[in-house]
């Protein structure tokens, strides 16, 4: 019911024809292909696609319907970004600084502080530096680079004791042979297996991400849709595993493909696009005290930054930086 009422507003809103890119955030559908045209150009990884005939878009190029990049990895879950930031506890002292998670609730900082001790004591000069208060110096606190001189003529002349002359080595040749009948061919020769392929492969989930023009709210709209290890289609419950809390059934939700008719995605919810955008513009030309300049096609990799903290574990965005030209 939600889809068909946007479908409806979205076919009742006329089509933006003014740029609006820097005071509202806004893209024309002019200005939407051209910012898919310079995404496809400098991220081969991203490709445009024409969907289903019948969900064409007559403000939109038939072969330019929306932008879509595919198989993109997504190796840990959402859930283990929040414990780590959630274990994090605060160390004692006046800078805030906070404990990892990993070390939070061991007794590691206790153990270096004892081998730190020892440490202490053993000098690189060849000088032995005096006791700390409460301790006793140990026997290892001459130099470190002695002992191991020391220790190695040692070795020498100890090993020169035992025998006035080396070993004849092949009294120790049959001893020393160990028969493996397994690994030994039908000739008699040793044969040394591959590993198989699938060894050195780390499966992970993959997502299809695809990004079309809401007519409605004249911006781009991000549309997933995931695959599990053994590349099968992933459930609205395991897609939420892969966003952010806060947005999950909130921000995004599961709707239909716009040009894939059917087919079930879920979608970040383009109502705040706009605004986020304008501040963004804005922020870029304030660092440039003004005196800069945003163009309309470089929209997209913007977008597409500060779409990555919805969904911060998909591994998409290998964009270019963008910068205001002054």
């Amino acid at each position: 019911m939600q889809g068909l009422f946007h479908g409806v507003r979205e076919y009742l809103t006329p089509v933006l024809t003014e740029s609006a890119f820097e005071e509202k955030g806004l893209l024309t559908p002019e200005e939407f292909v051209k910012a898919g045209d310079l995404l496809v150009y400098k991220c081969p990884t991203w490709r445009w696609e024409s969907g289903d005939p019948s969900c064409h878009r007559p403000y939109l190029p038939a072969d330019k319907q929306y932008v879509v990049t595919r198989n993109v990895p997504c190796r840990r879950r959402v859930t283990s970004l929040e414990q780590t930031y959630q274990s994090e506890r605060p160390v004692e002292g006046e800078d805030e600084w906070v404990a990892a998670s990993s070390y939070a609730n061991d007794n590691t900082t206790s153990d270096v502080h004892e081998l730190s001790d020892d440490i202490g004591h053993i000098s690189l000069d060849g000088n032995t530096p005096s006791p700390r208060i409460g301790t006793t110096a140990p026997s290892s606190s001459r130099s470190i680079l002695d002992a191991i001189v020391d220790e190695h003529f040692a070795d020498t002349k100890g090993g020169a004791a035992a025998s006035s002359s080396p070993p004849d080595l092949s009294a120790f040749e049959d001893d020393n042979l160990v028969e493996d009948e397994a690994s030994l061919g039908a000739n008699g020769y040793l044969v040394a297996n591959e590993p198989d392929d699938d060894d050195a492969i780390l499966y992970t989930r993959t997502y299809d991400l695809s990004i079309t023009y809401d007519k409605y709210y004249q911006t781009p709209r991000v549309w997933l849709f995931g695959y599990d290890e053994q590349n099968a289609p992933l459930s609205a419950d395991q897609m939420f595993e892969d966003i952010m809390q806060d947005y999950a059934n909130r921000t995004v939700t599961m709707e239909t493909h716009p040009h894939r008719p059917g087919v079930i995605h879920a979608s970040i919810h383009p109502c705040q696009h706009g605004a986020v955008m304008k501040r963004i513009i804005a922020n870029l030309k304030q660092a440039n005290d003004g005196n800069s300049e945003l163009r309309c096609d470089q929209y997209l990799f913007l977008f597409l930054k500060f779409v990555q903290s919805v969904i911060p574990t998909i591994d998409y965005d290998h964009t270019i930086e963008v910068a205001a030209k002054k």
